[in-house]
C-alpha cells in the first residue's frame, strides 16, 4: 500500500495545560500527529490556564504573543491541541490573520490522506462535512491558495462553500451510500459465520504494532510506518499456515486519546468488523511508559462502539525492547489472558498462533479476565 504524499506545511503548535495528568503525553501526540500529516513544526507555544478563554481559548495575552511571532515567520497554519468552538476559530483566524485548525481537524486531515477504500473515503468526507459545517464562516481565508494545506483537504473549497441545503443533501447521500456498503459487508460476514470461521479483530492504540503483527500472521503487505494512523481502512485476511482457512484476522484503525466523536460515529460501520468479532487481540506497546493509560483509552472506545463484552486477549508487543521472554499467561481457570511477543522479530508468534487455534477449537469462548498487570510488577 502506498502512502499518500502530503504537501510540506509549516505550522505553529499551541497547547494549554489545564492541569490534566496526561498533558505531556497529549502534547507529544500533537507533535506526532503533525508529523504524520506532513507538517513541519516551527514553534510550540504553551501556557497554563484554569479554563479556556470563551473568545480566544488561549486568552488575549497568549494570542498576541503568537501573533507577534507570526509576523516574521513562514508559518502556514496554527494548530491547537484542543477542540475549538466555531466562534473561537473565527476570532483566532481574524486576530492571527492565518489559518487556524484544532486537534480534531488535524486528525480528520490525516484520515483524509490515508483513506484507501471507497467506504473509508465516504466515511471521512461525511465526518469532515459534519464537523466543518458549523465552521464555514471565517475558515476559507486564502483557501484557493492553500488547496492542499493541512486542514483544507478532503471536501475541499468547493464543497465547503455550498449552502446549508446542499450540504445537508450531500451528507444524506453519503449516509445512504454507507448503508449500502454496510449491507454488502454484512452479507460477506454472514457467509464467513456460516462456514464456521473464527473471526479475530486486532485492536489497540495507534502505533502499537498492529499492522506489523497482522502482516506476520497473514503474510499480507498492509502499509506499516512509525507514525500515527498508518492504517485507516479495516483489512481482513485469512491466517497463514495450516490452520489459516478457519481463522480470519482483521486489522483496524488505531485508537488515540480524545478521538473525535464524529470519527467514532462515522466509522461505526467499519468498526462493526470489531463488534462482530469472536475474539479481540488487544495489541499493546509494552515499551511505552503510558501503556496503562493507552489500554484504558482503547477499552473506552470499545465500550462506546459496543464491543466491550467480546472476549479479549492482551498482546504485549515489542518485548525485544524490554528483554522480556515470549510466552503466554493464563488465569486461575486456565483461560489465556496475555501473550508476550515481538511482531518485529517474530519471537512469540508461534505461541500466538497456537493460542488462536486453541480458541477456535474451544466450543464456548468465555471472555478472559481483563485485569492489567503492569510489567514492572512481574
Amino acid at each position: 500500500m502506498q502512502q499518500h504524499s502530503a504537501a510540506s506545511t509549516v505550522a505553529v503548535l499551541v497547547s494549554l495545560d489545564f492541569g490534566d495528568s496526561d498533558y505531556a503525553e497529549s502534547l507529544e501526540e500533537l507533535r506526532l500527529l503533525a508529523s504524520s500529516a506532513g507538517v513541519h513544526t516551527l514553534a510550540v507555544f504553551e501556557g497554563k490556564r484554569q479554563r479556556p478563554d470563551s473568545a480566544l481559548f488561549a486568552g488575549s495575552g497568549k494570542v498576541q504573543e503568537i501573533a507577534d511571532f507570526l509576523v516574521d515567520s513562514e508559518a502556514d497554519v496554527v494548530i491547537f491541541n484542543h477542540d475549538l468552538s466555531p466562534a473561537q476559530m473565527r476570532n483566532l483566524t481574524a486576530q492571527l490573520q492565518i489559518r487556524v485548525i484544532d486537534r480534531t481537524m488535524l486528525i480528520l486531515d490525516i484520515f483524509a490522506q490515508r483513506a484507501q477504500s471507497h467506504e473509508g473515503k465516504v466515511q471521512i468526507e461525511l465526518a469532515q462535512l459534519k464537523y466543518l459545517s458549523t465552521r464555514l464562516v471565517g475558515m476559507n481565508m486564502d483557501m484557493g491558495q492553500q488547496k492542499h494545506a493541512v486542514g483544507a483537504r478532503g471536501p475541499g473549497e468547493t464543497k465547503l462553500e455550498l449552502d446549508r441545503r446542499k450540504l445537508d443533501k450531500r451528507m444524506h447521500l453519503l449516509r445512504e451510500r454507507l448503508v449500502k456498503l454496510k449491507a454488502h459487508r454484512t452479507v460477506q460476514r454472514r457467509a464467513r459465520q456460516r462456514s464456521g470461521v473464527l473471526s479475530v479483530s486486532i485492536v489497540g492504540y495507534t502505533n502499537a504494532g498492529k499492522s506489523t503483527l497482522f502482516n506476520r500472521l497473514t503474510r499480507a503487505d498492509v502499509y506499516v510506518a512509525n507514525q500515527l494512523f498508518a492504517t485507516l481502512d479495516t483489512t481482513s485476511r485469512r491466517m497463514g499456515g495450516e490452520a489459516g482457512d478457519s481463522i480470519v484476522l482483521s486489522d483496524t484503525v488505531g485508537f488515540i486519546r480524545h478521538l473525535p466523536h464524529s470519527l467514532v460515529a462515522s466509522f461505526r460501520s467499519t468498526l462493526e468488523e470489531t463488534i462482530q468479532a469472536d475474539l479481540l487481540l488487544h495489541v499493546v506497546d509494552a515499551n511505552n511508559i503510558n501503556r496503562d493509560d493507552q489500554i484504558a483509552e482503547v477499552n473506552k472506545v470499545l465500550e462506546e462502539i459496543g464491543a466491550s463484552t467480546i472476549p479479549q486477549v492482551l498482546v504485549l508487543n515489542k518485548i525485544d525492547l524490554l528483554g522480556l521472554p515470549a510466552g503466554i499467561e493464563r488465569d486461575e481457570y486456565g483461560r489465556i489472558t496475555t501473550v508476550r511477543l515481538s511482531a518485529k522479530t517474530g519471537d512469540g508468534l508461534a505461541e500466538l498462533r497456537d493460542m488462536l487455534i486453541e480458541v477456535r477449537d474451544t466450543p464456548a469462548v468465555e471472555a478472559p479476565a481483563k485485569a492489567w498487570h503492569p510489567l514492572n510488577d512481574e
